[in-house]
């Protein structure tokens, strides 16, 4: 029995009786017909209802047909009377079980009642009786049967049968079910249907439903005769002389012998005839006709799984798709405690258990499938079923077929996919191109990261001149691959069709409900004010184990340990996340997003209109577990949507080679006149090149010749110090006051003639400037301990929303974090959360100046990694306001979409402010020399490690910062008079005047 669904509650139950006495006297203990085989015994049942008290009243005689002990299954079972050969015994039961020591050829005897429960095995109720499981006495293994059923008049009764004979009584319909086949168990289905009957060359299918739905029976009829057809062409002729389709009161998803019982809610689903009822019909040759060898392995559902769902999608051209759908679907459901080989399933308990025995078994028949070929797998398959034919099969003998028709020796294949757990996890070695004459070899190597897997691995090269394709064996833990091609290699994919049980890269996973719902412990994230209204959803997840916590009680391991569930579209660690989503304004949705900074997991986000629509979609979010959004209208669905992800394991190998034509090049004119008429021009600099600066200004001195309503915002400013540039800019103060008001040196330290002319230029023509960056100490804690270290007043600072799912972004800053020496030690996750920190900062300063200013235009200086791709603050600020922008980038590689422009300004020499050469800290009556720089003017002059430095020319001087804003305004060659208190052995302290040519 192949369980898709689950056993709802029943409403109140009110039958009239049948007693079993008037039953048993009109119709006495079946004798079984037919030829039977082995030893495999006999049983004949008789059974009545009393639909009054709700019980089923039974008698079985089960004719031995070898000797020996044998334990009889009675279960919650009452029995009334046992006999052995006629002579009344008295079993002792244990565990709901008796033994007998039964000699060939005997017979036993059972009276017995079966109460109805709604967890079964008798299930009765007013729109009919369903029994499955232990309702009878049974026993190990596989049995004959004979049922015999007394029915209510107005219930039609289905059981396991090649034929049905029906006989009215005046207590009800006599039903005789004959099957010649052992089975591995019997059931018994009766309700108020309505018959459809039709053939398929000598098969009679029939459709039992309900008179609400008889209209979907001749759909159902027509979809069987198409998959009978499809099943007999693949498996072989059809095993049975009649099939039906069954609709039940109870929500299932069953196939048994000869017919299939599908739930009420199940047959009205429109899909269900494309997907679940061939699924079914094939289960008629796979688990109800060559039966399962559940002690050694459940390898049906597997392998129709593949032959049905699976082969569907394949098609209509989507087999990839379905493949991978299993692959995400395993990493989703599939943790390290609840994972266990493939050969230890024995039915679906959870999404793990289905995650091996479907996806994971459908896996391995496609691989084998690859493996031995088309034409031998089909051979095989048909040999498999008519050599087990209504017999026991197991792994092995799926082996042995398969080995049979293809001389090949498969058992390490078995071996690997059924004893080991898990699936293989590989890593690529960086591929090397090699020119050789007119052709190129691509070398990799493949590393094999798990257990003794071997399997095979297609790839494909694309090149400008078609594509080139390989399987690779993977046969070691480390193996070298190369292709050859005639034309320039651009990419390689790996397994793009998802013909390899594996793991997936980062890039080829979507966010997915299903991790939410497999993960035992997370964080719920509480709506920031007390609501009733997720009381549902917190009493859920609470019970798997979710800790709940407010906002502002999240922290970084929050996100390295868990998945995430946030309550409330506004909560504010959306924003700190995502800037916000967009949620339907009614409803109920849920939307899934890959965890910022461990892609491995995942942040959910749950919002409500009302919490009815909360609770009346929390039951249904199981179903949607491949989804990445869903959406829900009153407990219905409306929307459903899995993110995007990359097709196959993608590397790059070169970019096709492209060429400018020189005569073609855009003067800087010519390039100012085009993004001119953009709201934003963001123009990239390397911070220490001068000629980038350069550019700039020429930049802003042809815009504002163009529009004088323009403005700049500088990176190199932090925004609390805006009232000195205000100040500056406006003629309230001058340069060096305003160089020691912003703290010009203390916050950037870059050579102020970098910026100089430009800032000298916006003064002139009252050109606004906005400062852009957050202080420097919050990036910088952030940086090295995360945002929850900041203080209540720091987070203040921060920006009202945060995005940091840009993945690419995140890509390019771990590389530039990996290569850095100065971060040996850092966490990447501080380090990411500094970066997106700063952008999203200077977006905001730019998008609230705009906001205020919407008449002006405004000019972005920033250094290049802020700006490449859009990813630093460009398009962070289009997310806020949607205005138009262009990038200009200097001296940057030439990459498809890193920017808008690329300049290339000829390299200049600037004059630099001259240093004294020494490297200096603060102290409280004046700045010690600490050390020298190599070539030390101030030491050749004759200062000395120590030394206090007081005055400048006689200035006096506090700070490290007041010394560079004096020598700003020096030349190279300019002699200036160092004071200076230097300590002098007994004497103390000695004021000291030397002269230092710069």
């Amino acid at each position: 029995m192949r369980t898709l669904f689950y056993f709802s509650r029943l409403s109140t139950m009110l039958f009239r009786g049948i007693t079993i006495a008037a039953f048993l006297t009109l119709y006495p203990s079946p004798s079984f017909p037919g030829e039977t085989n082995g030893e495999i015994p006999e049983i004949s049942t008789a059974i009545s209802f009393d639909m009054d008290n709700k019980t089923v009243n039974g008698r079985s005689a089960v004719t031995f047909r070898r000797s020996g002990d044998t334990a009889i299954w009675t279960g919650s079972l009452k029995i009334s009377s046992v006999k052995y050969n006629g002579i009344p015994v008295k079993p002792v039961y244990k565990d709901g079980a008796f033994t007998i020591n039964a000699g060939k050829g005997s017979v036993l005897e059972m009276e017995y009642t079966c109460a109805s429960d709604e967890k079964g095995p008798c299930i009765m109720g007013e729109k009919g009786i369903f029994l499955s499981g232990n309702w009878y006495p049974s026993m190990e293994g596989l049995e004959y049967h004979r049922l015999s059923a007394l029915a209510p008049e107005y219930f039609t009764a289905v059981s396991e049968a090649e034929s049905i004979e029906v006989e009215k009584r005046p207590e009800g319909n006599l039903y005789s079910f004959s099957f010649p086949h052992p089975v591995e168990g019997l059931n018994f289905i009766a309700g108020r249907f309505s018959i459809k009957k039709d053939t398929f060359r000598d098969i009679e299918i029939y459709a039992y439903f309900f008179p609400e739905d008889e209209g979907l029976a001749d759909t159902y009829l027509e979809h069987t005769k198409k998959y009978l057809d499809l099943y007999e062409g693949i498996a072989g002729k059809f095993p049975f002389r009649r099939f039906s389709v069954v609709e039940n009161f109870l929500p299932t998803g069953y196939s048994m012998p000869t017919f299939t019982l599908l739930g009420q809610d199940v047959v009205r689903l429109p899909f269900i005839v494309k997907t679940s009822l061939g699924h079914e019909i094939l289960h008629q040759w796979l688990g109800s006709s060559v039966y399962v060898d559940y002690e050694r392995g459940n390898w049906s559902e597997g392998l129709t799984t593949y032959l049905s769902d699976h082969l569907y999608e394949e098609q209509e051209g989507r087999g990839w798709q379905y493949r991978k759908q299993m692959l995400i679907d395993y990493e989703s459901y599939v943790l390290p405690d609840k994972e266990f080989p493939l050969e230890d399933f024995r039915a679906r308990t959870d999404f793990a258990s289905r995650a091996i025995g479907y996806g994971k078994g459908a896996m391995v028949f496609h691989m084998l499938r690859r493996l031995v070929g088309d034409e031998v797998f089909s051979r095989a398959l048909r040999n498999f079923i008519d050599s087990h034919s209504f017999r026991q099969a197991s792994w092995d003998d799926i082996r042995i077929a398969f080995e049979t028709e293809s001389g090949k020796n498969l058992s390490h294949f078995f071996k690997t996919w059924l004893k080991e757990k898990g699936f293989p996890t590989i890593e690529v070695k960086d591929p090397e191109i090699t020119p050789k004459g007119l052709q190129y070899t691509v070398s990799l190597a493949i590393l094999r990261k798990d257990k003794a897997y071997v399997f095979d691995l297609p790839a494909r090269l694309k090149t400008g001149k078609g594509d080139a394709k390989q399987v690779l064996r993977i046969e070691e833990e480390k193996q070298s691959f190369s292709m050859v091609t005639d034309s320039s290699p651009e990419k390689l994919v790996l397994d793009e069709n998802y013909d390899a049980f594996r793991r997936l890269t980062e890039k080829e996973t979507p966010p997915v409900i299903g991790k939410l719902l497999s993960e035992e412990k997370g964080v719920l994230v509480l709506p920031e004010e007390a609501s009733s209204l997720y009381s549902g959803l917190e009493k859920h997840f609470g019970e798997k184990g979710y800790k709940a916590k407010k906002p502002g009680e999240i922290r970084n391991e929050d996100f390295r340990d868990s998945h995430l569930l946030i309550l409330d579209g506004k909560n504010p660690m959306v924003k700190r996340l995502f800037a916000g989503i967009e949620l339907p304004a009614r409803g109920f949705a849920l939307v899934v997003k890959k965890n910022p900074f461990d892609p491995s997991k995942v942040v959910a986000i749950a919002h409500a209109s009302s919490k009815e629509e909360a609770d009346a979609s929390l039951g249904k979010i199981s179903h949607y577990g491949k989804y990445s959004m869903i959406a829900f209208d009153q407990g219905k669905n409306t929307e459903k949507r899995i993110d995007e992800s990359e097709r196959g394991w993608s590397m790059p190998l070169r970019e096709t080679i492209t060429g400018l034509e020189t005569s073609g090049a855009m003067n800087l004119a010519d390039i100012v006149r085009k993004v001119s008429d953009r709201k934003i021009v963001y123009v990239g600099e390397q911070h220490d090149k001068y000629e980038h600066h350069v550019a700039q200004i020429e930049i802003i001195r042809e815009l504002y010749i163009k529009n004088k309503k323009i403005a700049i915002g500088m990176e190199m400013f932090q925004r609390p110090f805006q009232k000195a540039l205000d100040d500056y800019l406006e003629g309230r103060i001058e340069e060096r006051e305003f160089l020691k008001s912003s703290e010009y040196f203390k916050r950037w330290g870059f050579d102020y003639n970098l910026y100089k002319d430009i800032l000298r230029f916006a003064r002139h023509e009252n050109i606004p400037v906005a400062a852009l960056n957050i202080r420097r100490e919050i990036v910088e804690k952030v940086s090295k301990k995360g945002i929850d270290s900041l203080s209540k007043e720091e987070k203040k600072e921060l920006p009202e929303t945060m995005d940091m799912t840009d993945e690419d972004y995140r890509h390019r800053l771990k590389e530039v974090f990996d290569r850095h020496e100065s971060s040996a030690g850092m966490d990447f996750f501080n380090f990411y959360q500094a970066q997106i920190l700063w952008d999203e900062t200077m977006a905001e300063s730019i998008d609230g100046y705009m906001r205020k200013n919407p008449d002006r235009q405004m000019v972005v200086l920033a250094g290049g990694g802020h700006l490449a791709f859009g990813s630093g603050i460009p398009k962070r600020v289009f997310r806020r306001n949607g205005l138009d922008y262009a990038i200009l980038l200097n001296d940057d590689s030439v990459e498809k979409r890193i920017a808008d422009y690329i300049l290339f300004p000829q390299p200049a020499a600037m004059v630099k402010a001259p240093k004294l050469m020494v490297i200096l800290k603060k102290e409280d009556n004046g700045v010690k020399i600490i050390g020298f720089g190599e070539h030390s003017v101030a030491q050749k002059a004759g200062l000395q490690k120590d030394d206090i430095i007081v005055a400048l020319d006689g200035e006096k001087v506090s700070s490290v910062e007041e010394i560079q804003i004096f020598l700003f305004y020096k030349k190279q060659g300019d002699s200036i008079a160092v004071t200076v208190l230097r300590k002098r052995f007994l004497f103390g302290e000695r004021e000291m005047r030397i002269e230092v040519t710069l």
